[in-house]
Formats: structure tokens, sequence, C-alpha cells
């Protein structure tokens, strides 16, 4: 299995395990989007999105990962970089709000 399918499995357990909701993943490989995976989940509320990145950071730096940014200014919408993976964390209102899947899906299906 590549490389980049075991850190996305790896995402998607750890937040899985730490009950994120709604847990999605889109493959942009092959679109024009700057990265090739988006990871979206959604927290219970806004400390239960800082609880999951802070468990993906470190779960996932130990696994020799890095972090190429991360926003978190506000944790209704929590947005970490690592590099071709991006994974927002929202809260249940700031995801309907927003409805990234719409866009992406979009995306998808010009490619």
């Amino acid at each position: 299995m590549e490389q980049r399918q075991k850190i996305l499995q790896k995402i998607h357990s750890l937040l899985d395990e730490k009950k994120a909701e709604n847990i999605e993943t889109f493959d942009l490989k092959d679109t024009d989007y700057f990265v090739d995976y988006v990871i979206i989940a959604t927290a219970l509320v806004d400390k239960h999105a800082l609880s999951l990145l802070d468990t993906l950071k470190k779960e996932l730096k130990a696994c020799g990962e890095k972090f190429l940014h991360i926003d978190e200014e506000n944790p209704d919408w929590i947005v970490a970089d690592l590099g071709d993976i991006l994974v927002h964390l929202f809260t249940e209102n700031q995801r309907k709000k927003f409805n990234l899947e719409e866009f992406l899906i979009t995306m998808q299906k010009k490619s």
C-alpha cells in the first residue's frame, strides 16, 4: 500500500477512535486543487476539535509527518496542513455553514 494511503488511513482511524463524526476523505490528486487529499471531520464541540488536533500532532509526528501550518485560531474550524494532505476539523454548525464538501465534490468531478 502506498505510504500516503497508510497516513490517510491512520488519520481516519485516529479521528474515529477519538469520536470524530462524519469523517470524509477526498482524493484530489487528479485535479487542479493545491493538495492531493482533504480530510474533513466533525468535532462535538470546539474543545473536542482541539483534542483531536493534539492527537493528530502527537501520533503523526511520531510517524515522521511534518505539519507545515496549523490554523487553530478559531477552534470551531481547525485546519492542519501536512503538505499534500489538509485536515479540516469543524464543529457541526461551522461544517454546515461552509459546506466545504460541496466544493470538493465539484473539484473531483472536474478531473
